[in-house]
């Protein structure tokens, strides 16, 4: 196995959650019901946050400089974020960064960085929509922007694999990380709906 195939592997086992994290309903999860700017804003905010604190974390133990590079990219985005809002208070994590700061070891949490990526991507696709249609361009683009970034941290993520996989074994938990990250947060979304009276399940 190799960087590519863990990504493919990752979005094939877990393309209906991929799907259904990057629909309008999960940026409704995530504000709690609250579809208004500043809860986008904070919600977005919180990730990046607790992301970056994460990572950071992870600094006695990074490989190739890929959890550095997350943690600078995050600290910029909460920054960019923040400074859109009046005043932001962190509030609790996002289940999936709850999940990975768990793991316990640099190949687990390479993968679980990995699945914390296409996780993010997929809500920042939405912001975009989200600030497109309140006609604020200028957030919309700030959000568009992050994707190359998410991309970025991916590809630092997966080279640092490539360094720390000295077996099969290796690529196989990296593999089975990143799919719990995303798994953790499709429960987190689906729980949040179910709570607030939605069907997470889209109706055909």
């Amino acid at each position: 196995m190799n960087g590519s195939d863990l990504v493919e592997a990752v979005q094939t086992a877990t393309k209906t959650e991929l799907s259904r994290l990057g629909s309008s309903k999960s940026l409704y999860a995530d504000t709690e019901g609250e579809m208004e700017s500043d809860a986008v804003l904070t919600a977005a905010a919180d990730n990046a946050h607790h992301a970056a604190e994460t990572f950071e974390g992870w600094a006695d133990d990074d490989v190739e400089g890929a959890f550095a590079d997350a943690t600078e990219a995050e600290r910029d985005h909460y920054e960019s974020i923040a400074g859109k809002l009046d005043d932001h208070e962190p509030g609790t994590p996002p289940a999936v960064v709850e999940f990975i700061r768990g793991l316990p070891g640099v190949v687990e949490r390479l993968g679980g960085l990995v699945g914390w990526t296409l996780v993010t991507e997929e809500k920042a696709s939405q912001c975009t929509g989200f600030f497109t249609g309140q006609a604020d361009p200028q957030t919309a683009s700030l959000f568009r922007g992050f994707g190359d970034n998410y991309e970025a941290t991916r590809e630092g993520a997966l080279d640092a694999l490539e360094a720390a996989c000295e077996n099969e074994g290796d690529w196989e938990r990296a593999e089975t990380a990143a799919t719990s990250a995303v798994e953790a947060a499709y429960d987190e979304y689906f729980e949040t709906l179910e709570d607030l009276g939605v069907n997470p399940k889209p109706v055909c």
